[in-house]
């Protein structure tokens, strides 16, 4: 069973359509609390990244590519996959979890 690392992107500042939203920050803390309650047996990671600071090469592109419009923030990625973005829906995020293990 090879790990899982889920990434969180987005910046302290909401984008626009998403003001009613929780904030990226808070996206990652109750996946993160969703995800460990339904997968409570296999190791996931959970990263936050600043789109504004990323660290990695490929925070970086996932970055750019916010900032570029390409994408919507918050952005889910599972192992380097888009699994949601904007308003995540959890049962989306569990598939591509499942289709991992």
């Amino acid at each position: 069973m090879q790990p899982i690392t889920i990434t969180v992107y987005g910046a302290e500042e909401k984008c626009a359509s998403c003001i009613h939203l929780p904030s990226a920050l808070e996206t990652k803390e109750w996946l993160e609390a969703a995800v460990n309650r339904k997968f409570p047996d296999h190791e996931i990671t959970f990263n936050y990244c600043d789109i504004e600071a990323p660290q990695s090469e490929e925070e970086k592109d996932f970055s750019r590519k916010i900032l570029d419009d390409e994408y919507f923030y918050p952005l889910v990625v599972i192992n380097g996959e888009v699994a949601g973005e904007g308003n995540p829906k959890l049962p989306a995020i569990y598939k591509k979890i499942e289709a991992q293990l």
